[in-house]
């Protein structure tokens, strides 16, 4: 099969990414749905901030992008939109750059709906600086900032922009790629506020301080905090026993 998405990459870029870091993975899945969608990527604007995920459309993809402050890529986007409401506008970039630093400007760009796309590249770290704890970390999980143990609950992200109102919202991992590449599309498709959230294993932080011995441990780990794989499932799914759901968020 001819991978025709290949072509949307920047000539002569060497991927920014570490030894099996589920971003390069997560780069091939939105660059297939844009293929398949047909999408004219001369009408596109790819909005990133600071981290690892920030790293995905800049400079890997062929196309315009804003590679802005940290935790302030939601505004650009949104002022990017208001200004030229025919531009297919995305936001990609990590849990800590949207969550954290920006989590504000996430929770009111889905109260305002937004006709913009957000994908959450989610490694569960500050991937970039040096595996500090962030809001999406798991208790107990080991980084830099919490080497005894995380003991804060972590965000549910597809939660928290749906009770905030984003009209579509959901979560697969990197290595679910049919099923994430299917919610990039329904939700570059969707008009209004749409979130992805893409659960992607960091080995050279996060594994290293958790002390998974290699790529795949790292991406069982990730795996095994999920729940009814591919399966769609209600909004607002709010579990005591820290697993995440992975599927679609809709009233649908």
């Amino acid at each position: 099969m001819t991978e025709t998405w290949r072509r949307f990459l920047r000539p002569g870029v060497a991927l920014p990414f570490c030894p099996g870091c589920g971003h390069r993975i997560l780069l091939r899945h939105l660059l297939t749905a844009i293929d398949e969608m047909r999408l004219d990527i001369d009408r596109m604007l790819f909005v990133s901030g600071i981290g690892c995920g920030g790293w995905i459309p800049s400079p890997c993809i062929n196309a315009d992008t804003l590679h802005c402050l940290h935790g302030r890529a939601i505004p650009f986007a949104v002022g990017a939109k208001l200004v030229n409401p025919g531009l297919t506008t995305l936001v990609v970039s990590g849990d800590g750059d949207l969550a954290d630093i920006g989590g504000n400007h996430l929770i009111h760009a889905a109260r305002r709906d937004y006709d913009i796309t957000v994908i959450c590249a989610n490694n569960l770290n500050y991937g970039m600086t040096g595996g500090q704890v962030c809001s999406t970390t798991p208790v107990g999980a080991i980084t830099y900032t919490t080497p005894r143990g995380n003991t804060y609950r972590p965000f549910d992200l597809c939660s928290l922009v749906r009770a905030a109102g984003a009209t579509f919202a959901a979560r697969y991992l990197v290595t679910q790629g049919p099923e994430l590449v299917g919610a990039i599309k329904k939700a570059i498709a969707t008009t209004g506020f749409a979130f992805v959230d893409a659960l992607s294993p960091c080995p050279t932080q996060f594994g290293r301080q958790n002390r998974l011995d290699g790529v795949k441990a790292a991406y069982s780990y990730v795996e095994s905090l999920t729940i009814s794989r591919g399966a769609p499932v209600g909004a607002g799914d709010d579990r005591e026993d820290g697993l995440l759901a992975t599927g679609e968020f809709t009233d649908e």
